[in-house]
């Protein structure tokens, strides 16, 4: 039941994450005296709306996005008599800006917020936390129940009798790097015998044999359980800090340019990805950073509210926020990106002309734009589709 809520409840975030990227177009074009001839949450066949001053409001049956139609977004666009003056495409660069940065920059507020919540709520996550491979606790290795439970052990585990220590970094096993605690685990649950960590300690690195048990595991869903190598460590974390409402902005705005970076990182390693989403789709393991669907985050969205990982749902939803707001900076129509690089090129290109003592030039003739535009969303389309594909045949397992 909680997974369901977790799931309706993600997908409602989403919704309203769009529906508010829409609403910052649509405020910032009201504001600068243009045109907003209607807002529809959706698309496909309308279900309601309702008019009010000279903008229709509306919900489609749809629910893959929304949109807001400016009078004159284009000089293609049909105009009435009495919108013409007010065409966006006629209006001040600045305006053009300011109104198709508009939803851009509600994305990243919206982001913000959802961190500031997070940080007076439940904590923000250290900025300085060590590397991920980074040992932890240890223990001797109990034995796990179909259930999942895990028995009762004594002693000291693999990993102590082989003289690993707390905060010992794992740079290596048997001799091949690992970079994450996914790597770490997979790896260490493979061997069949004794094996080696390359770990740093405190400057020093030292190489370390572990002799590993073996035990049962079993995965979440409920399938047949498997016997892996175990040597009873865990990852070393420092616990979020909690902060005032105060002193939540600063350290939100910390954390969100830490955010930023990962983010546009990960926009940049969207094309190297997808070789591992048709390794999943076809069979293979799926990678954890590779990109989810709405279906997918929606679904990893369930999974945190089911062992209420309340905080994880909201740092989500707030990466998915400014993931949204980075993705639309990408210079392609028909992304908002697109229309940026239209009216910086119309500026520059009447700048030039301006100082050649020539009149300003027509407005970019988006019919010329068409075949690019048509390859972007073709692209764009199809990386949907596997990633979709990616979600339902092989989705991400946050927890093991």
């Amino acid at each position: 039941m909680l997974f369901v809520l977790g799931f309706v409840l993600f997908a409602l975030g989403i919704t309203i994450s769009i529906a508010l990227h829409e609403c910052g177009h649509m405020w910032t074009a009201q504001a600068t005296g243009m045109k907003v001839r209607r807002y529809f949450i959706g698309f496909g066949p309308k279900m309601f709306s309702f008019r009010r001053g000279e903008t229709e409001y509306g919900v489609k049956w749809l629910p893959l996005g929304g949109f807001c139609d400016i009078a004159g977004m284009t000089a293609l666009d049909e105009l009435e008599p009495e919108e013409v003056d007010r065409a966006m495409y006629r209006q001040a660069t600045w305006k053009r800006l300011v109104v198709m940065s508009g939803g851009i920059g509600m994305n990243f507020l919206l982001g913000f917020l959802l961190i500031v919540v997070l940080a007076v709520g439940w904590g923000l996550p250290n900025l300085n936390q060590p590397p991920e491979t980074t040992i932890g606790e240890m223990s001797c290795v109990a034995p796990q129940n179909p259930d999942r439970t895990l028995g009762a052990c004594t002693g000291p585990g693999p990993a102590q009798r082989a003289g690993l220590q707390r905060g010992d970094v794992v740079t290596a096993i048997n001799g091949e790097s690992v970079d994450t605690w996914e790597e770490f685990q997979t790896r260490t649950q493979q061997q069949n015998g004794p094996f080696t960590y390359t770990v740093d300690r405190d400057g020093q690195t030292l190489t370390l044999e572990v002799v590993p048990e073996q035990a049962m595991r079993y995965p979440r869903d409920g399938g047949p359980g498997r016997e892996v190598s175990v040597v009873g460590v865990g990852q070393e974390f420092y616990e979020p800090v909690q902060y005032s409402v105060l002193g939540a902005i600063p350290a939100s705005a910390a954390f969100t340019g830490e955010m930023f970076i990962r983010t546009f990182q990960s926009l940049a390693q969207m094309p190297t990805k997808v070789v591992s989403l048709w390794e999943a789709v076809t069979g293979g393991e799926r990678d954890r950073e590779t990109p989810v669907s709405v279906y997918g985050a929606s679904k990893i969205g369930g999974e945190t509210a089911e062992r209420g990982y309340w905080n994880a749902f909201i740092l989500i939803l707030a990466s998915l926020n400014f993931f949204l707001g980075a993705f639309n900076i990408l210079p392609l129509l028909p992304l908002d990106g697109g229309h940026i690089a239209v009216v910086l090129y119309e500026k520059v290109r009447n700048t030039i002309r301006g100082w050649k003592g020539l009149a300003p030039g027509a407005p970019v003739d988006y019919l010329k734009l068409l075949p690019l535009t048509y390859v972007a969303v073709v692209v764009g389309g199809a990386y949907m589709l596997l990633t979709l594909a990616a979600d339902i045949i092989n989705p991400i397992q946050l927890f093991p």
